[in-house]
């Protein structure tokens, strides 16, 4: 596995890579780097492939534009096909995990022409909603939807930005399946729920003991480091597009995925308790109408690839083998 770096649109954009073969390109989440799939990418090189993990713009050692503007679902996908026409792949199984799972959904919708198929987690397809979605998210005099705390530029920064290692130990422990069982009223700590206005994102999330078994302290050093090193605003600055991706892909709508697709969630993600993602999971094969059925890992939370790695792989080494050639 080898850290490589490739100028695309402006940037550099840093990304891990092993193996040859048909290719996988392995998409990470907020707050999270390529790092995060560093259990799949000798797997799915030992077995044949050819991974591939970027750093997404702003995030690790890829470049981090000053403006928000350069963080729409166009700007994302547009590098990964970069990054692919720079590494000579024509096509590629894109699999994503919270928002890589959206840029995986994104792509496939936008370039089907590059996409062999997508493996989502965490996060299903949804259609586009008939308002901007800031205008969909809940608000009190009190708190905010955790997207709506994000919009305001340097708001949620001075919060995460203040100590970085305490920001990643808190939201990947309350978003991961040790945090607990996520039923209606349990009191489970979520980090992507209501945030009051009044104390922040962090304060009522817990301070874990300690690190959960399924991450290693060198991996969340390096975490700390990466996000020392670049701040939030770049992962920050992708929900600040929600509105702008909604206006821009007006000529998506009513689009389907058309390429092969699998999506699986944790039985504990914090996704499972918004109201309504039920009935979005179940709404999904209208929307990609080659899904596979979904899968439900048990126990497992929001950071799939790395709570339960074996399962993970051998989620997208079958469905890759079982795509047509």
């Amino acid at each position: 596995m080898q850290r490589k770096s490739v100028d695309v649109n402006g940037i550099t954009l840093s990304y891990l890579e092993a193996g040859q073969g048909p290719a996988i390109l392995l998409c990470h989440g907020f707050p999270e780097t390529s790092r995060s799939w560093h259990k799949q990418i000798p797997a799915l090189a030992a077995a044949g492939y050819r991974a591939i993990a970027p750093d997404l713009r702003g995030y690790g050692e890829s470049s981090c534009p000053t403006s928000s503007d350069e963080y729409t679902a166009f700007h994302v996908v547009g590098d990964l096909i970069a990054l692919m026409d720079a590494l000579s792949v024509k096509r590629a199984v894109v699999v994503g995990n919270d928002w890589g799972a959206t840029i995986g959904w994104q792509m496939a919708l936008m370039r089907p022409d590059r996409v062999c198929g997508v493996v989502a987690f965490g996060v299903p397809m949804m259609g586009r909603a008939p308002k901007p979605p800031t205008q969909l998210f809940p608000r009190t005099n009190h708190a905010l939807f955790y997207t709506l705390y994000f919009q305001e530029p340097g708001l949620a920064e001075r919060e995460l930005d203040r100590d970085v290692s305490t920001t990643l130990r808190r939201i990947y422990h309350a978003a991961s399946g040790d945090a607990g069982p996520r039923r209606p009223g349990d009191g489970t700590p979520n980090p992507f729920g209501m945030v009051s206005l009044e104390r922040g994102l962090l304060h009522d999330l817990p301070e874990p003991a300690g690190l959960p078994a399924w991450l290693a302290k060198a991996d969340f050093d390096a975490y700390a480091a990466a996000f020392a090193r670049s701040g939030f605003r770049g992962g920050l600055s992708y929900y600040r597009n929600l509105d702008r991706n909604w206006q821009l892909q007006a000529s998506l709508e009513g689009m389907r995925v058309g390429v092969p697709a699998l999506f699986a969630i944790g039985a504990r993600d914090v996704g499972l308790s918004m109201p309504g993602m039920d009935r979005i999971i179940d709404a999904m094969p209208t929307l990609v109408p080659r899904l596979r059925p979904p899968v439900t890992i048990d126990d497992a939370g929001h950071w799939l690839q790395q709570e339960r790695p074996d399962t993970v792989n051998g989620l997208i080494l079958s469905f890759v083998a079982s795509l047509p050639d």
